[in-house]
């Protein structure tokens, strides 16, 4: 038995995310279905996490168990002939057998783009969440109200219903915002984020930015704990998840 390491790059656009459900493409049943088809083995794909459907992925990574007798480097190029476009396999190795893509992360990297203009972009419409310019984004407020965010703290104002997460103190090492033009892209970095935890901070951003929420205000938001007083979850195609750190 060998434990293979993946590192996956995809666009999330026609996919209901990253988990298998039935009667719907999904991003690990895609690369399930292809080992299949290469070992002939039924098996399950572990992944550093779920991404919802529509989001995207940089360096997504999984790893599988195998008793097939495939070079660890060539799992990548066998299973990328078996793949639509929209999903590589950007790496393959072998990992120690005690390797699990989630239960062993350190830390992980997401990115958040939008673009702040008049009219949307027919390019990025997937890959962006479109702010119309008539709500100009003030860069300054943003990155001020982002640092609040830095540190360890109690989330729970900051993820969505539904998940059954009991522990909800994360840390974030650092947030960074990028403005190009028209294209803002926020970079987080934690030890770990809530179920939207990235797109509900950035939906609070965003209301900074435009003057909806106050500045100041963000630290008695994040101590509230009360899901109602930060912003909007901003849409999942702007969302990536860039890297994990083991």
């Amino acid at each position: 038995m060998r434990n293979i390491k993946l590192i996956i790059e995809y666009d999330g656009t026609n996919y209901s995310g990253w988990q298998v459900q039935p009667n719907a493409p999904t991003i690990q049943g895609s690369i399930q279905n292809a080992i299949y088809k290469i070992t002939g083995e039924e098996l399950e794909l572990n992944g550093s996490g779920r991404t919802d459907a529509g989001v995207h992925a940089r360096g997504q990574v999984a790893n599988f168990m195998t008793n097939s007798k495939i070079p660890s480097e060539r799992f990548a190029f066998a299973i990328n002939a078996m793949l639509q476009k929209d999903i590589v396999v950007k790496s393959s190795e072998e990992a120690d057998m005690d390797f699990h893509a989630r239960y062993s992360a350190k830390g992980k990297k997401y990115s958040y783009t939008i673009v702040n203009s008049r009219h949307p972009s027919a390019i990025m419409r997937d890959f962006a969440y479109n702010v119309c310019y008539c709500e100009k984004l003030d860069i300054e407020k943003l990155k001020s109200a982002s640092q609040y965010f830095i540190g360890t703290h109690d989330f729970a104002g900051f993820m969505s219903a539904g998940s059954n997460v009991k522990d909800t103190i994360r840390t974030i090492y650092n947030i960074e915002t990028v403005a190009e033009g028209d294209i803002i892209k926020i970079f987080y970095t934690g030890n770990g984020f809530l179920y939207n935890m990235v797109r509900i901070i950035t939906g609070t951003l965003l209301y900074a930015a435009i003057g909806r929420i106050a500045v100041q205000d963000i630290p008695d938001i994040i101590k509230s704990k009360n899901r109602t007083l930060a912003g909007i979850t901003a849409p999942p195609h702007g969302l990536y998840l860039e890297k994990v750190y083991y």
